[in-house]
C-alpha cells in the first residue's frame, strides 16, 4: 500500500461515503491523513473555537455548515482558508432568549458584517449563503454577498432585522438569485419591493419569502406582479396594509405555484376567486386566518387543475356544502381545516372527504 500515490488514494476515497469510514480511512497514517483532507468537500462545525487548529487540513471545502454562534475572526479565517466555498450554512438554531444570555453573560458577539463581508471577498464563488437569525448581519454585509458572489442563486436573511432597503437595492441588481427569504425583516418598505420587480433580479427570482414584513401595503405587494417567473410567494402576517388590491395583482402572477397568504385579515372572497381563476399552475395555497374568507371563494377551486395542497384553518365561514364542492377538484390531495370545527362536521361528511384527499386538523 505504501506505494499508492495521492492521486490513487483520491480516486478510491470518492467511493468512501459514510464519515465514519473517512475517519477512520484518515487514521491510517499521515499520507492518508492529508488525502482525507484534501479530499473533503463538506463540514459542519460545533466548536467554532478549534477551527484555526482543523480547518487548514480541509483548504477544498465546497460546504460549511455552523448553526452555533461563530465569529467574525472565525469567519475571516475561514473565508483565507477554504476560498472554494460553494454553500455557506449559518443558519442559527439559536432562540432570542439564548441571544440575550450570550450576549449579558460572555460578552461573544456573533458574526455581523465583518465576517460575512470577508466570506464574500475570500469565497467568490458562493452560491447558496443561509443567515437565518444571525442578528448582527446588516446591510453592508449583504451589500457585499449581492456585488462580490456572481453565482449567488439563495441568499437567506430570514430574522436578520437589521437589513434595510438599502440591502434589498444591492439585492436588486442581481441576475442570478432566484431563492430569496426576508422573513420578519420588519425594515423593509414598498420602495424594497419596488426595487425587486424592477431590477435584474425580476427576471431570475422564483421563490420569495415576505413573511412578517409589516410595514409592505398594497403598493408594494401590487409591483410583485412584474416578478415574471415567480413560482412561491409567502405573504404571511404581513399585516392589515394588504387588502384585495394587493391580493388582485398577486393573482395575476399566472407562475405561482405555491402561495401563502395566512393571517392576511383583510383579503376577501375577491382574492380567492380571482387567484383560483388565472393562478392555473397553482399546487398549494394556504389561507389560515383569513376570516373574511368564506365559502363563495373557496368553491372557487372546484374545477381547479392543479391544486393539490389546500389550508383553510382558522377559517371559519365554511360549511359542508362548500367542503363538498372543493374536494370536486380532482388534483386535491391534502385539505387542511380547523380542529374547531372538527365537532360540526358530520362523520359521513368527513368520510366522504376522506375518499378524494386527506383531511387534517389544525
Amino acid at each position: 500500500m505504501s506505494a499508492l500515490g495521492d492521486d490513487e488514494l483520491s480516486l478510491v476515497l470518492k467511493w468512501v461515503y459514510d464519515q465514519n469510514d473517512r475517519k477512520s480511512f484518515s487514521q491510517v497514517c499521515k499520507q492518508w491523513l492529508r488525502v482525507e483532507g484534501l479530499t473533503r468537500l463538506t463540514i459542519r462545525v460545533l466548536e467554532p473555537d478549534l477551527i484555526p487548529v482543523f480547518l487548514p487540513r480541509f483548504p477544498n471545502l465546497l460546504f460549511f455548515e455552523a448553526q452555533v454562534f461563530i465569529s467574525n475572526p472565525h469567519l475571516e479565517f475561514v473565508a483565507k482558508t477554504c476560498p472554494k466555498l460553494q454553500v455557506l450554512n449559518l443558519n442559527l438554531k439559536k432562540t432570542l432568549e439564548e441571544f440575550e444570555e450570550l450576549d449579558e453573560n460572555s460578552g461573544f458577539e456573533d458574526v455581523g458584517n465583518d465576517g460575512i463581508s470577508a466570506l464574500a471577498n475570500g469565497c467568490p464563488n458562493l452560491s447558496k449563503v443561509l443567515l437565518r437569525k444571525r442578528k448582527n448581519v446588516a446591510n453592508f454585509a449583504v451589500i457585499s454577498l449581492a456585488k462580490l458572489c456572481r453565482n449567488l442563486t439563495t441568499l437567506d436573511l430570514g430574522r436578520c432585522n437589521l437589513v434595510d432597503d438599502r440591502a434589498v437595492e444591492a439585492i436588486g441588481c442581481s441576475n442570478s438569485i432566484r431563492v430569496l427569504n426576508f422573513e420578519a425583516c420588519s425594515l423593509i418598505t414598498d420602495h424594497g419591493l419596488a426595487v425587486l420587480a424592477t431590477g435584474y433580479i425580476s427576471k431570475t427570482l422564483k421563490k420569495l419569502v415576505l413573511a412578517e414584513c409589516d410595514r409592505i401595503t398594497d403598493s408594494g405587494v401590487s409591483m410583485l406582479k412584474h416578478i415574471c417567473c415567480l413560482e412561491e410567494l409567502n405573504l404571511a402576517e404581513c399585516g392589515p396594509k394588504i387588502t384585495d388590491s394587493g391580493g388582485l395583482a398577486v393573482s395575476s402572477l399566472s407562475s405561482l405555484k405555491k402561495l401563502n397568504l395566512g393571517w392576511l385579515i383583510n383579503l376577501s372572497d375577491v382574492t380567492v376567486i380571482a387567484i383560483a381563476n388565472n393562478c392555473v399552475k397553482l399546487v398549494s395555497i394556504d389561507l389560515t386566518g383569513c376570516e373574511l374568507v368564506t365559502g363563495v371563494g373557496v368553491r372557487a377551486f372546484g374545477n381547479h387543475g392543479s391544486l393539490e395542497y389546500l389550508v383553510l384553518a382558522s377559517c371559519y365561514n365554511i360549511c359542508m356544502n362548500d367542503l363538498s364542492i372543493v374536494v370536486r377538484c380532482q388534483s386535491l390531495r391534502d385539505i387542511v381545516l380547523d380542529k374547531g370545527l372538527r365537532m360540526w362536521i358530520p362523520m359521513p361528511m368527513q368520510v366522504h372527504i376522506s375518499k378524494f384527499c386527506q383531511l387534517h386538523w389544525r
